[in-house]
């Protein structure tokens, strides 16, 4: 840890972990009124916040508002964006705190799990689960070769730029989108996200590593879907708000999808009514991927070094855009 810093931490005002980097804690957890005083009195002598205040943006909101000294908060979510925009700060507070996310630290365990729902599309899980629970012994079939495929991959930031080189690595063809036009080692074509439907009859699985915008809401959509050649596979591993959901379930009861493989959705926790539920052509993952046993520690280190980067007067990490809150 920065050497320069006084990190103030009291576990007794903190909900107990369920898991590695579970920030939000035990849900039927609470403060005692006093314990209230307490841990906002901490926040509020606080310059710098290693993490959203219970991970609320109503509590982020209050605590800029009653702090005029603080100067910095780190996210602990990648898309930490979204939780900041939630907070409904005015420009002023906006301009007066500096807002950072952990962008980068969930790249390699997002990659390999965006890896396995292309192979997964690829080699027809869905139907070997189903077959496997009927006992059901087929004559064969053909399955796909990712070496043999083309994938897009949306956002080229740092989680797109490890798909990308993952599968690059087992010889796909990668198509990539960003709004930059920048292109980034690995992908072999490049396309505007306005133009994503011009692509999609020529690509074999859709990986969706963008963060929840404007500009990105429902991006994947009834036209996308519609263009799609049929049996293309889908991994969000984004954000839930990029995929239109109704219009996913009609493409894939058509067929447009062949597997979607989900680790994030519109509402989370995935409603109990949800349809993606019980499709059989649906792998639902509860926004789980990212996680491993590290974590924790990668993150801290991120937060060490943007501290070194604030008290030197450098710019920081994976600071959050505040006009479109990425």
């Amino acid at each position: 840890m920065e050497p320069r810093i006084d990190l103030v931490v009291d576990h007794a005002l903190l909900p107990p972990m369920r898991w590695p980097a579970d920030f939000a804690g035990d849900p039927e957890w609470r403060r005692t009124p006093e314990q209230q005083r307490a841990y906002e009195a901490a926040i509020d002598s606080a310059d710098a916040l290693y993490g959203i205040p219970d991970v609320d943006p109503a509590a982020l909101a209050r605590a800029v508002r009653a702090n005029p000294r603080l100067r910095w908060v780190h996210t602990m979510a990648a898309g930490g964006g979204g939780q900041v925009r939630a907070a409904g700060l005015n420009d002023e507070e906006l301009d007066r705190v500096a807002f950072t996310t952990s962008a980068g630290v969930h790249g390699r365990p997002l990659a390999e799990f965006a890896v396995f729902g292309v192979l997964a599309g690829a080699k027809h899980l869905h139907r070997l689960q189903r077959q496997q629970r009927a006992r059901e012994w087929t004559g064969r079939w053909p399955m796909g070769q990712v070496s043999r495929q083309t994938v897009l991959v949306l956002g080229l930031g740092g989680i797109g730029r490890a798909v990308t080189a993952s599968l690059h690595a087992l010889g796909a063809t990668v198509v990539g989108a960003n709004r930059s036009g920048s292109t980034v080692p690995g992908v072999d074509e490049m396309v505007h996200p306005d133009r994503l439907a011009d692509a999609a009859p020529a690509v074999d699985a859709v990986v969706n590593t963008l963060p929840g915008t404007d500009a990105s809401e429902h991006l994947l959509g009834k036209e996308f879907f519609t263009a799609l050649k049929p049996g293309c596979t889908l991994v969000n591993v984004g954000r839930g708000s990029v995929v239109d959901e109704a219009a996913l379930l009609d493409a894939l009861d058509s067929g447009r999808v062949g597997f979607a493989v989900l680790d994030v959705f519109e509402t989370e926790p995935l409603p109990a009514r949800s349809p993606l539920w019980e499709h059989e052509r649906v792998l639902v993952s509860p926004h789980t991927a990212a996680l491993d046993a590290s974590e924790d520690r990668r993150i801290a280190e991120l937060f060490a070094a943007n501290a070194t980067r604030l008290l030197d007067d450098q710019g920081l990490l994976n600071r959050v855009d505040t006009v479109e809150f990425y």
